[in-house]
């Protein structure tokens, strides 16, 4: 119990974001998170090496949120959900105009996509790590990367 806390508390914030930009709604987010976290206490005595606790716990949260947004929203309506208070803590460098037009272009990539500039923008992940997570080769995810951030760029230009 206390090693599993130690190796949660480190990646906490990092699930929180990823489920939150993945569901973009706080409450589903917290949800997501809690329900990953119960299902890798379930299973923690099944990993083998500590040290792909990080990955191995953002694979659980990555499925619960697929598993979320099947039965949930479009990212669409989502969109209108967000508050201003919860925009702005998106980015405090970046004025409210930007953040929400950042915000509307992320939300209309493809899912796993979006899921992938957020494990990596946020999560910090390599694209060898994601490509773990997501069970996908690393070339594959390297090409969906680029391709969703070309979109970003495209839709931001005008």
């Amino acid at each position: 119990m206390e090693e599993f806390m130690r190796n949660y508390e480190k990646v906490y914030p990092q699930m929180y974001r990823t489920a939150w930009f993945y569901l973009q709604n706080q409450q589903e987010a917290e949800d997501a998170v809690q329900d990953a976290v119960l299902a890798a206490y379930e299973k923690f005595y099944q990993l083998k090496d500590q040290e792909k606790f990080g990955a191995w716990m953002m694979q659980i949260l990555v499925n619960r949120c697929r598993k979320r947004m099947k039965t949930w929203f479009s990212s669409a309506e989502n969109i209108e959900d967000i508050s201003p208070t919860q925009e702005k803590a998106l980015s405090k460098e970046t004025d409210f105009a930007m953040a929400s037009a950042v915000k509307q272009v992320f939300g209309e990539l493809e899912e796993e996509e979006r899921l992938i500039v957020a494990l990596s923008v946020l999560g910090g992940y390599t694209s060898e790590e994601i490509a773990g997570i997501l069970d996908k080769n690393h070339s594959t995810i390297r090409s969906k990367y680029r391709r969703a951030l070309q979109k970003m760029r495209k839709k931001l230009e005008v």
